[in-house]
């Protein structure tokens, strides 16, 4: 019995001391190897788990529609310091992420690094390889990924996310994605003005029209007017940010903020609006049209080489008659012009949140020795540098008694005046001028309802030769109901061949004016009157 107890004694003993010098080389000799392993994969673990803010649509009901969301998809990492042999474990994988060995060896002892990426979005048989194998130091986990529902709609807004050869990590490389980055970083989610129906039904009808058209592209444009809102803002060509890698960079650019044109006679409203405001003009005031004005050399002529003889300012806009625009900035004068174009917001940002908005110019008409020629152009249009979302909110001023709204995108900025620009009485004056035009050409009519709105049809710019190319840019800026604006339009049409904007883009504003009504449940403001007798 001693014997025997002695000999389990004794082995007991021995097991206890096997134990406690492993333990010993665990906790002091190899305890920094395992805690460093195990914080490299609980760091990385979280930073797979950080929650990008998302993105949102809205609709009529103010329902939030996410636009930029985030998906789950497998990633293959590693972890050196969990590595029992480094050389070994980059032999077996390279082939199987599709990297050099070299390099993974390479990346694999360096000390400064906790872990490394080896395939995000990883493919079912690389994964199924890499589970086979069963090596020390690789990992699968999931990892958030950026993912847009809805494909290409308001791509050029919404931007995406990814890696360049500045950064590293994925970060917001275009758009609201590049604008938000710091907010989405931290998890902030945004939520934006664009209705996602009438953004989508925009898409379609300028996609339709620069088809029909043979147009090299376009954009379009909805803005509440009362408040600066942006509903819609869409451009064609467009690409889908979930493959932004198969596009070309210029795919990326937003027109509407991005690039200026000669906007055209869309321009014709807004000097009257001046000459009124300044008490040289009314709606009545007459000049006797020849057909054509010669000033420093040039001969400017109307649009259908017509002379009308004795009109009306109301019908220099009816008829788009280009000398009465001449006439108009001839009486306006110089410098209350430029002051004017200036209230409106040409020249400057119009300080959307947008990445890269361009400021546009009016240096043609502010250098030392401007011509006579360069006012009487830019009175309808040519000769100035626009973006179409100044355009549009100098429309604003029209449809909203005279005041500028700033435009905004995201619901937290929300609506801010930025000046009075016009009288009301000479913003309504002109908006009757421009209701006369519509009734009169009917192509923009619709039953029941008062439109205002104005054509342009410009000349683009041959910056080889010189003067202007026989392309042009078509335009439409019109608003609704014209009692209560509750939305403007601007269709865009770049280079189409049809040679007039009355064939192209005010058909187009009709069709989309009409669904934007209904969308909204907007009662008419024009029914006729009936007599009960």
């Amino acid at each position: 019995m001693g014997f025997r107890f002695f000999i389990l004694s004794s082995i007991f003993f021995l097991l206890y001391g096997v134990l406690g010098v492993n333990l010993y080389q665990l906790q002091v000799e190899q305890g920094d190897y395992y805690i460093k392993k195990v914080r490299a994969r609980t760091a990385y673990q979280e930073e797979l788990s950080l929650r990008r803010g998302q993105i949102f649509f809205t609709d009529r009901y103010k329902n939030s529609i996410p636009v930029a969301l985030n998906k789950d998809y497998p990633i293959i990492y590693a972890v050196p310091k969990g590595m029992n042999d480094p050389d070994t474990v980059a032999a077996a994988i390279a082939p199987i992420v599709e990297h050099n060995i070299e390099r993974l060896r390479e990346l694999f002892s360096d000390d400064s690094r906790l872990f490394v990426p080896l395939a995000e979005k990883a493919r079912e048989e690389q994964i199924a390889s890499i589970t086979e194998l069963k090596l020390s130091g690789i990992y699968i986990n999931n990892k958030q990924h950026r993912f847009y529902p809805f494909k290409k709609l308001a791509a050029q807004v919404i931007g995406f996310v990814g890696i360049n050869e500045s950064f590293d990590e994925p970060t917001g490389l275009y758009g609201l994605e590049k604008l938000y980055n710091e907010d989405l970083t931290k998890g902030e989610d945004i939520y934006l003005t664009l209705d996602r129906t009438l953004q989508a039904e925009s898409e379609k009808m300028l996609r339709e029209l620069v088809e029909r058209f043979d147009a090299s592209g376009g954009s379009i444009i909805i803005q509440n007017p009362q408040t600066g809102a942006i509903l819609t803002m869409a451009n064609h060509p467009v690409f889908d940010p979930n493959e932004y890698g198969a596009y070309p960079l210029n795919a990326f650019i937003n027109p509407v903020v991005q690039y200026v044109y000669e906007a055209g006679s869309v321009f014709k409203p807004l000097t009257m609006s001046i000459g009124i405001d300044t008490g040289v003009l009314t709606p009545n005031t007459t000049y006797v049209d020849a057909g054509s004005v010669t000033l420093n050399g040039k001969t400017i002529t109307n649009w259908d080489s017509k002379a009308y003889g004795k009109v009306t300012m109301t019908r220099v806009i009816e008829r788009s008659i280009n000398t009465g625009a001449v006439f108009a900035v001839q009486q306006i004068n110089r410098k209350p012009f430029i002051r004017y174009l200036k209230k409106f917001g040409f020249g400057s940002r119009t300080d959307i949140a947008l990445p890269d908005e361009v400021l546009g110019s009016l240096a043609n008409l502010e250098r030392k020795y401007a011509r006579d020629i360069d006012f009487a152009t830019a009175a309808f249009g040519q000769g100035t540098a626009v973006t179409p979302l100044q355009l549009i909110t100098a429309y604003g001023v029209l449809a909203n008694g005279g005041v500028l709204m700033r435009p905004y995108l995201n619901e937290a900025e929300g609506s801010y005046v930025v000046r009075r620009v016009l009288d009301r009485e000479s913003a309504e004056q002109v908006t009757q001028m421009m209701e006369s035009a519509v009734e009169k050409a009917v192509v923009a009519a619709i039953p029941g309802y008062r439109i205002a709105g104005k054509t342009g049809t410009a000349q683009v710019p041959d910056f080889e030769r010189g003067g202007y190319s026989d392309t042009y840019i078509h335009t439409f800026v019109g608003f609704a109901p014209v009692s209560n604006p509750q939305f403007i339009i601007l269709i865009k049409l770049d280079k189409p061949g049809a040679s007039l904007a009355g064939q192209t883009v005010v058909p187009a504003f009709r069709n989309l004016a009409q669904f934007t009504l209904n969308y909204y449940g907007i009662h008419p403001d024009n029914l006729p009157e009936v007599s009960i007798e």
